[in-house]
């Protein structure tokens, strides 16, 4: 297996979408910046800098760092507005706590400096705990997900064993692109295919699966559902899944106190139906309150 990286500029990406994708793929994607707030660049010059002061230096202005592209947790609304149902969950916090929201769209593979640096609070954007357990304070597991393989309707590809041999691409950094990793649990499945790729967002993978560029995506359930819209008869998600996960709130370590507070805000929010509410809010994306696993207080 090849493993090879993509990477596509935001203006090349909505240039080439334009035109062969349709305007429910392209949702909110024109109102959003061309540039993170949050830089790479800026994140490793101040990388250095401990987690404990990251703890030390938080005054209420809450900084959620997220992924823009990566719906529907974090993602450019119709409105040209930051939305989601992670960034929906933050904001609830906030208001309950009466600290500042910021949401902060980052660049992924910059997301570890930013924390450390204190440039960010947390990380929040369906993001999975097991393998990173020792890597960060994260709250008790909110959300159960799934990492999934999608394919044309109209490939012969119907079981993961049909993917050896073939091109599959997946997020960079992402849980699908370390389960099929040397190390992960899918890594012989992994090393089965022709390539396996990595690229910056879904919303060119599912353009490239299109065009038949590539033969698979792997990535999270409810994003592939978003991503597919109303085209289920051009994507077909494989019955069989790469492994169930969780989702957790990710702050740097020494912020294990802030990572109790969220928690506990969190199963407030959901005694009072908050959660629930949101869900459903978000039911036709892939979000279901049955895979809300955190307990109540």
């Amino acid at each position: 297996m090849k493993l090879s990286s993509l990477d596509f500029s935001r203006r090349e990406f909505l240039s080439s979408a334009a035109a062969v994708m349709g305007a429910s793929a392209l949702v909110g994607l024109a109102g959003c910046s061309s540039s993170n707030s949050s830089t790479a660049s800026t994140a490793a010059t101040s990388s250095s800098s401990s987690s404990s002061a990251s703890k030390s230096s938080f005054d209420g202005n809450f900084v959620v760092g997220f992924d823009q592209e990566f719906p529907p947790y974090g993602y450019v609304g119709d409105d040209g507005q930051y939305t989601g149902f992670d960034l929906d969950l933050a904001q609830a916090v906030c208001d309950m706590e009466g600290w500042t929201y910021t949401p902060d769209p980052i660049s992924w593979d910059a997301k570890d400096a930013l924390l450390n640096s204190g440039q960010i609070t947390c990380i929040w954007n369906g993001f999975t705990i097991e393998g990173r357990e020792g890597d960060y304070a994260f709250t008790d597991a909110y959300m159960e997900n799934r990492q999934v393989v999608v394919v044309r309707s109209s490939s012969s590809i119907t079981s993961l064993a049909d993917l050896a041999g073939k091109n599959v691409i997946t997020q960079a950094d992402s849980a699908a692109l370390e389960l099929l990793s040397d190390g992960g649990s899918q890594a012989d499945l992994g090393k089965s295919f022709a390539q396996l790729q990595t690229i910056d967002n879904y919303n060119t993978a599912f353009m490239m699966l299109e065009s038949g560029s590539v033969d698979a995506v792997a990535i999270d359930y409810p994003v592939a559902v978003y991503n597919i819209g109303d085209r289920t008869s051009d994507f077909t998600i494989l019955d069989e899944s790469l492994n169930s996960e969780h989702f957790g709130v990710g702050f740097a370590l020494g912020n294990e106190d802030l990572a109790a507070t969220v928690e506990k805000d969190l199963q407030k929010l959901d005694s009072e139906g908050k959660v629930k509410e949101l869900c459903e809010k978000y039911a036709d994306q892939g979000v279901s309150y049955d895979l809300w696993c955190l307990p109540t207080a």
